[in-house]
């Protein structure tokens, strides 16, 4: 049964200078391979992860949008108030819980050689009208979510708008009934069936997943119009059990293994299922990469045991790329998409990684719902229980929202 109510606050000579041009070149050509081999630890796209866009000069080019740098704007940043936006959750609602320094509102993200598009709230609910589209997975893409709710719900008369919960509220749905429209999110965040199923009750100390069941998810979202998944921040840890078998069997074989390889599994599983399901006639899908986490300051050159806690100001060093980040769980991602890719079902990846990795300074630190008691330790050293995850909202999420909105305008078919 649809539990409907409405909207309410929620808790990136000639010869000899032929010669030393052919030099030049191999020399070139060598530093490039060295300088690959020592930031081989960094996420690139695939091929054709770019978009067509406006250039400064006007004309139509194709650019990459994820290779830029933050521009602060405070005249058109944020694209809206955390205050007006009704359905802001309180894990990412920074202002209402203390924090004073705003300035992560106002950065905008200009890719090199073109802009990205301006969000159009009403001209995207235009290109929705009659579709579903589905966010899938764990809590980071459920603040993007929230951040496309923000977005878009202020264009939409308080009347004809509301949240529905199903699926024992794994299942959130943002209905704007003037387009006929959902946005939603479901949460699922290692994909595959796994132990933190559950919305809510999902704070295990040891992971367990079966890397060969997506079914109980896959019909939730199997008619959606756009999908958008995410599953990065539940991998991290050296080992992950795998379940063969059923849960609460008795008959089940349980297996600890290396989490890159459980990873690599559970994503054989999910696109396994896409090539068999996926209407690629109708649908969208997209792949959002590793959000980076920002608790070794050391890293920026920030003092060491410190984390985001009291960090201001975006990292200004280009290329800069963490410690923490696991690239080698994205190109897991890279290859199971590149063989999607070769069977003719063009799932992109929206490349996240390298523009939020500059954002230190954007994420909820200890301005943010705490779920359980902080102890008098925790108190006395707010850096222990600073969140360097999440982040923020209005701030980054919103960005990664405008990179995919960008893709939608340009994509009229899916593939």
């Amino acid at each position: 049964m649809v539990n409907k109510t409405e909207i309410t606050p929620a808790t990136w000579g000639v010869r000899s200078s032929f010669h030393s041009l052919v030099a030049l070149l191999v020399a070139s050509v060598v530093v490039a391979v060295l300088s690959l081999a020592r930031d081989g630890s960094r996420f690139r796209p695939l091929p054709d992860d770019g978009a067509s866009l406006q250039s400064a000069a006007g004309a139509t080019t194709s650019c990459d949008l994820f290779s830029g740098r933050w521009v602060y704007n405070n005249a058109s940043y944020p694209l809206y108030e955390e205050k007006q936006c009704t359905f802001v959750s309180d894990q990412v609602a920074c202002e209402k819980f203390g924090r004073k320094d705003l300035g992560y509102r106002h950065w905008r993200w200009q890719p090199h050689g073109c802009d990205i598009p301006r969000f159009n709230a009403t001209g995207l609910l235009e290109r929705l009208r009659n579709k579903r589209m589905v966010y899938v997975g764990d809590s980071l893409n459920r603040g993007q979510w929230v951040s496309m709710i923000c977005l878009v719900e202020s264009t939409i008369p308080p009347n004809l708008k509301w949240i529905s919960y199903r699926h024992n509220h794994s299942l959130i749905a943002f209905n704007a009934m003037e387009y006929n429209t959902t946005i939603e999110f479901y949460w699922a965040p290692m994909l595959v069936e796994s132990n933190s199923d559950h919305p809510y009750n999902h704070r295990l100390p040891e992971r367990v997943v079966r890397v060969q069941a997506i079914e109980k998810h896959a019909r939730v979202w199997s008619d959606a119009d756009i999908l958008i998944f995410n599953s990065y921040l539940w991998w991290l840890r050296p080992e992950i059990k795998v379940l063969w078998g059923s849960f609460g069997s008795p008959d089940g074989i349980h297996k600890m293994e290396q989490a890159p390889r459980v990873y690599e599994m559970a994503l054989n599983t999910w696109s396994d299922w896409l090539e068999v399901h996926i209407n690629r006639s109708k649908t969208q899908v997209f792949f959002v990469s590793m959000s980076p986490t920002h608790d070794r300051a050391e890293d920026w050159g920030g003092l060491d045991g410190h984390n985001c806690y009291q960090e201001t100001e975006p990292i200004t060093r280009e290329g800069y790329s963490g410690s923490r980040s696991r690239p080698e769980l994205m190109r897991a991602v890279e290859a199971v998409i590149g063989r999607l890719r070769a069977r003719g079902l063009g799932v992109r990846i929206l490349n996240i990684t390298q523009l939020s990795e500059y954002r230190k300074d954007a994420h909820p630190s200890i301005y943010k719902r705490q779920w359980h008691p902080l102890s008098r330790e925790q108190l006395a050293d707010p850096t222990s229980y600073a969140d360097c995850f999440h982040w923020c909202l209005p701030g980054v999420s919103d960005v990664w929202n405008e990179l995919l909105y960008a893709y939608i305008l340009r994509n009229r078919s899916p593939c």
